[in-house]
């Protein structure tokens, strides 16, 4: 079958929307690539073909034409390329959800972390020809399934509402001396939006967990100082919490604080957590509600699984606040949806909405 051959194929497919089926748009210049992809997406039952393209340009031009869930984008393609067209796709895609098949060369951290800054959903690692195993379809095969369901969770019968969550407190919290952010995929480019909206008189210290591979952490670092006006450093053990500072965990470690001669400071820790996530951010929210007794703000953003509900229990246990980001606006409502069902939230906001919260409560204290 020549490249023209599953194009016209997959685009028969995207003219209907198949009961519980996800579909899928390939964009890569590489013919081999687009033709492993197509039959690991024909291997996998739930998954659909829409369309292929092989530049950013005919990517655009398709998505006028057919309906999908999901697309894989290729960032380094002839032309326009991935990362500069992702806005227009995004714009087109009718609220489709896109994974970045991405490499882990330095160049390609500095433009898989900028797609993901600017509303990409999730990346997946471009593996040589030779890698393209059962293992890597079965992780393909997850994270789009993850991606490509989440808008329907609106409609999942038994989801919490916001109406539900709102209910659920009624209590005063302690004002935060630390504000902690943990995400996953989808994450990154909520938590810019959100810090660009916090102003730098909000002194308390900030530590995040996000999931990404260790190589991406610096990348993801510089990031987030240009998003936030701050200072951004990646935790090591030792290092002392710093007001109105960030510090970003490790890709191999979770960040945990513990008071030394009674002032906090940072450790890193490489023990397995229940989740299998590393870096994790349950630790992250247990050791800050030990170390500030509580007084600790705790914000979960888009991301799949369930890290942080153990964390967010210390918090909330310790006297301390948890929001969480609304399910309309994440890419992935996971980790948001298990904090907010467990009834550990205080509220269910939009990342705009998380920094006016953050602006108008008491967390607004002096960071002592």
């Amino acid at each position: 079958m020549t490249g023209a051959d599953i194009n016209q194929a997959g685009k028969g497919q995207g003219d209907h929307k198949q009961a519980g089926m996800i579909r899928v748009m390939i964009v890569d210049d590489s013919l081999i690539a687009r033709t492993v992809l197509h039959k690991m997406i024909e291997q996998t039952g739930d998954l659909v073909l829409s369309a292929m393209a092989n530049c950013a340009e005919e990517a655009i031009e398709k998505l006028s034409q057919v309906e999908v869930d999901v697309i894989l984008l290729d960032l380094e393609m002839p032309g326009m390329g991935g990362l500069a067209a992702l806005p227009e796709i995004l714009a087109r895609a009718g609220g489709a959800r896109v994974i970045v098949i991405s490499s882990l060369t330095t160049t390609g951290a500095e433009a898989t972390v900028a797609a993901l800054s600017m509303g990409a959903a999730d990346t997946i690692l471009k593996p040589r020809p030779s890698e393209f195993t059962a293992d890597y379809r079965s992780e393909l095969a997850a994270r789009v399934r993850a991606i490509g369901i989440s808008s329907s969770e609106i409609n999942r019968p038994g989801a919490v509402r916001s109406d539900e969550v709102r209910a659920k407190v009624n209590r005063m919290s302690k004002p935060a001396r630390a504000i902690a952010i943990g995400a996953s995929t989808g994450g990154i480019h909520s938590m810019n939006q959100m810090l660009t909206d916090l102003p730098k008189y909000i002194d308390q210290p900030i530590f995040i967990s996000q999931h990404l591979p260790s190589s991406f952490i610096p990348v993801f670092a510089r990031q987030i100082e240009i998003a936030s006006s701050r200072t951004a450093r990646i935790a090591k053990d030792g290092m002392p919490v710093t007001a109105g500072e960030i510090l970003i965990a490790p890709g191999d470690g979770h960040l945990i604080v513990e008071l030394k001669q009674g002032k906090p400071v940072v450790r890193i820790a490489r023990y397995q957590v229940p989740n299998g996530c590393c870096p994790s951010v349950d630790p992250m929210l247990e050791s800050l509600a030990k170390c500030f007794e509580g007084a600790v703000l705790g914000i979960i953003l888009s991301g799949m699984g369930r890290d942080g509900v153990l964390g967010a229990r210390c918090v909330v246990d310790a006297g301390g606040t948890i929001l969480v980001q609304n399910r309309e606006t994440s890419s992935v409502w996971g980790m948001p949806r298990a904090v907010a069902e467990a009834g550990l939230a205080s509220a269910m906001l939009s990342p705009e909405e998380l920094a006016i919260r953050i602006l108008s409560s008491r967390v607004a204290a002096k960071w002592a």
